[in-house]
């Protein structure tokens, strides 16, 4: 698997890519905004680690520019307690993010949590459609009234799990399980923050409701309108 570091600090990428391809990742390390956005955008990697940080341009405005042209999955580098930056991270598209400095191994394991969530559709052959929207979950694709919509692997998965139990409460923890591969923590604002994204996407209903309902204290739901089928 491989995968691209993208932080100005040497000795850190240096750091996780020795532990890391002690773990079988395959790891390129480039250090300068400029560099990153190139290499992300080749298609040669499974994964992207990037730094909020980075000389020659904002993570963020990165992560908005390789949003703006490949789903490739991004784990956010976030400085330890700054909440701004890992929301506006997962507004602009990150799958995950993890503060800095970060234990190796938790990186590791947040990476492998990333890449299962890519796979994780692959189990079904079906094509789902309710009223408006269609998904091919062999293909990842998701279409609106036959616009393609750009989905992150995450918001992908999210909306493939609601989709499937359409017109049922799907528990908040169970939702993160499925979807994310991983528990929510306190505090943890992800999945919302993922949630939030997918509706802004989605757009309303044609009947003009959010087709996500949130259940408070339960969970979210995927609104059923006129009669859906799966293939």
């Amino acid at each position: 698997m491989n995968i691209l570091l993208v932080d100005d600090d040497t000795e850190l990428t240096a750091l996780l890519a020795r532990y890391l391809e002690r773990e079988l990742f395959k790891v390129t390390a480039v250090h300068t905004a400029e560099e990153g956005l190139a290499e992300a955008l080749s298609g040669r990697y499974q994964a992207v680690v990037l730094d909020v940080m980075l000389p020659g341009g904002s993570g963020i405005d990165i992560l908005g520019q390789i949003r703006s042209r490949s789903d490739v999955p991004v784990l956010m580098l976030t400085a330890k307690g700054d909440e701004m930056d890992r929301i506006e991270g997962l507004e602009t598209g990150a799958d995950d993010y993890i503060p800095k400095p970060c234990n190796p191994r938790e990186l590791s394991a947040r990476l492998r949590s990333i890449l299962r969530r890519g796979r994780s559709a692959d189990v079904t052959s079906a094509m789902l459609d309710l009223e408006d929207l269609s998904i091919d979950f062999d293909k990842h694709l998701v279409h609106r009234a036959g616009e393609e919509l750009e989905l992150t692997v995450t918001e992908f998965n999210i909306l493939g799990v609601l989709a499937r139990e359409a017109g049922k409460v799907v528990d908040k923890n169970r939702l993160a399980e499925q979807s994310m591969q991983r528990s929510l923590t306190l505090f943890d604002r992800s999945l919302d923050m993922h949630l939030s994204n997918l509706r802004k996407k989605l757009g309303p209903s044609p009947g003009g409701e959010q087709r996500i309902k949130t259940i408070r204290g339960v969970g979210y739901m995927y609104q059923l309108g006129q009669e859906s089928t799966e293939a």
